[in-house]
C-alpha cells in the first residue's frame, strides 16, 4: 500500500512539473508580447523575467531529483518504498539453499558408493 502511495506521489511530483512548465511559458509569452509592443514596461518585463528564471531553477531542481530517483530504481540501489532489494536477497538465498541441497546430495550419493565398496 505504501508503494501505491508513494508512486500516486512521485507523479504528482510530475504534475506539479508540468504545471510549472506551463508557468514557464506563459512568463516566455508574457515577455515576449511585451517585447514585441513598440514602449515596453520595463517593470513588468523585469517581473517576468524573475518569475522565469525563478521557475525555470525550480523546475530543474525538481527534474533532477526525479532523474536521481529513478536511478536508484534503475541501479537496484535501496530506496524508499522499494521491496526489490529484499525480494532480490529472498531469490538468492532460495538459489543458496537449492546449491546446498544439491551438494548435500552429491555428498549422500557419494556416501552410499563408499559404503557398497
Amino acid at each position: 500500500m505504501a508503494t501505491y502511495s508513494l508512486a500516486n506521489e512521485r507523479l504528482r511530483a510530475l504534475e506539479d512539473i508540468e504545471r510549472e512548465i506551463g508557468a514557464i511559458l506563459q512568463n516566455a509569452g508574457t515577455a515576449i508580447l511585451e517585447l514585441s509592443k513598440e514602449k515596453t514596461n520595463e517593470r513588468l518585463l523585469d517581473r517576468q523575467a524573475a518569475a522565469f528564471t525563478a521557475s525555470v531553477q525550480h523546475v530543474e531542481a525538481e527534474l533532477s531529483a526525479q532523474i536521481r530517483y529513478l536511478t536508484q530504481v534503475a541501479t537496484g540501489q535501496p530506496h524508499e518504498g522499494s521491496s526489490y532489494s529484499s525480494r532480490k536477497d529472498c531469490q538468492m538465498a532460495l538459489k543458496r539453499v537449492d546449491y546446498a541441497r544439491l551438494k548435500i546430495s552429491d555428498v549422500a550419493r557419494t556416501c552410499e558408493q563408499m559404503l557398497e565398496n
